[in-house]
């Protein structure tokens, strides 16, 4: 699904790399030198849909409606909690 022109996520964007963490266009970028060209706007697409899978277990786990998926998925502070819930138990620093 892609963002309508001018979309601005209602609690703005979430960015982990004030914590070390990359940016879509970083991981595109090494993407690309590994061998697989990517675009930025390819590894935000790859990233949301994880996080829509992710939004849609804990609908299911809440019994929320699945029109919750997408705006949970695209909320900054879904997006932090799952990259300090990877630090925390993966041991990735992020």
């Amino acid at each position: 699904m892609s963002m309508p022109k001018g979309f601005k996520a209602h609690h703005g964007y979430a960015t982990v790399t004030d914590r070390g963490g990359k940016g879509y266009r970083e991981i595109a970028e090494i993407m690309t030198d590994d061998g697989d060209s990517m675009k930025h706007s390819a590894a935000r697409n790859y990233f949301l849909s994880g996080m829509r899978k992710v939004a849609t277990t804990v609908c299911e786990l809440y019994e929320m409606p699945n029109a919750e998926i997408e705006r949970i998925a695209l909320d900054p502070r879904f997006q932090e909690s799952i990259a300090d819930i990877m630090s925390e138990t993966q041991g990735i620093d992020l």
